[in-house]
């Protein structure tokens, strides 16, 4: 039946309009064969891969129309080499002084500007008052730009 059918399922997704009839013919013919055991007349088999293709074809060109209609952003530009390396240079210096805070101002600040929980979450988590954590969080942000001034 492929064989058969498949040359004028083509030319009926080109003549419909479809930028891809190849690909619409082939995906209905697809559809069939995992629906064959459900036809009940294996005469209708034709006039089911028509219905499919004119379907595909349809909905094909309704996506293009929606896509057509939303310009595409152009891609943000790509940074430079340099400027990654630059970047990455930096993140290292950041979590060298990070890692040289004590563990309850590294921990604070890590919960805090990392994974961005409220002060009550943070308590929750160190096991602390609320009141501990501004006082480890303050303490660790004063640490952290004597270290990163010394460092620069």
């Amino acid at each position: 039946m492929f064989g058969a059918h498949y040359p004028s399922m083509v030319r009926l997704a080109g003549l419909l309009g479809a930028d891809d009839p190849e690909d619409i013919a082939q995906e209905a013919f697809a559809r069939l064969h995992a629906r064959r055991s459900r036809l009940r007349d294996d005469g209708a088999a034709v006039a089911y891969v028509r219905s499919i293709v004119c379907n595909l074809t349809r909905n094909r060109l309704r996506h293009l129309r929606l896509v057509r209609l939303r310009p595409l952003e152009p891609p943000p530009a790509a940074p430079s080499s340099e400027h990654a390396v630059i970047v990455a240079e930096k993140h290292q210096e950041l979590l060298a002084a990070v890692d040289r805070l004590p563990r309850r101002q590294r921990e604070a600040l890590v919960l805090r500007y990392w994974l961005d929980l409220s002060g009550l979450e943070i308590a929750d988590a160190m096991g602390v008052s609320p009141g501990s954590v501004k006082t480890h969080t303050s303490r660790g942000l004063a640490a952290l730009g004597r270290a990163l001034k010394e460092d620069a």
